[in-house]
């Protein structure tokens, strides 16, 4: 593993630990070249999943930015960092499993939301508001009123 602060290539592992949910190995390693600490996470990967946009480009599936767009939704709201790990791993899971490796951008939007309208509402307003793409008041006013109409 290459250092992330000087790029020397041999690093140490100095510490191993499963995660909460067992579904990562957190590895706490050492550079023996300019003496820095860092962690790197280790996740199963059953498949390479490629994303495909509303306008049909291809992108790699990135992990990190829909767990920052879920983070972002949560915000400030009374949810543990473990339980977004879970709620991320186990979309991940879901895509993995399908049995697709190109999956549309609006099947990953739609299982972000299904998720968040289960955990948190207010979550689950904040993300709808960026993933449709609101305009103005009355788009969530719109929303809103039809989560009362779905309950």
């Amino acid at each position: 593993m290459r250092c992330p602060f000087c790029g020397h290539e041999d690093t140490q592992v100095k510490d191993s630990r499963p995660s909460e949910d067992g579904g990562a190995i957190r590895r706490r390693r050492f550079c023996a070249n300019c003496g820095q600490r860092f962690t790197t996470i280790e996740r199963t990967q059953l498949r390479e999943l490629t994303v495909v946009k509303a306008d049909g480009r291809r992108v790699p599936f990135d992990r990190d930015k829909m767990a920052r767009s879920i983070r972002v939704a949560l915000r400030k709201r009374p949810i543990q960092e473990e339980r977004i790990e879970r709620i991320v791993n186990g979309i991940v899971r879901q895509l993995e499993a399908s049995g697709e490796s190109d999956i549309p951008s609006k099947q990953i939007g739609e299982l972000v939301m299904d998720t968040l309208k289960e955990l948190d509402s207010v979550a689950y307003v904040r993300f709808a508001s960026v993933y449709r793409n609101f305009r103005e008041a009355k788009d969530f006013e719109d929303f809103i009123g039809s989560l009362g109409e779905s309950s």
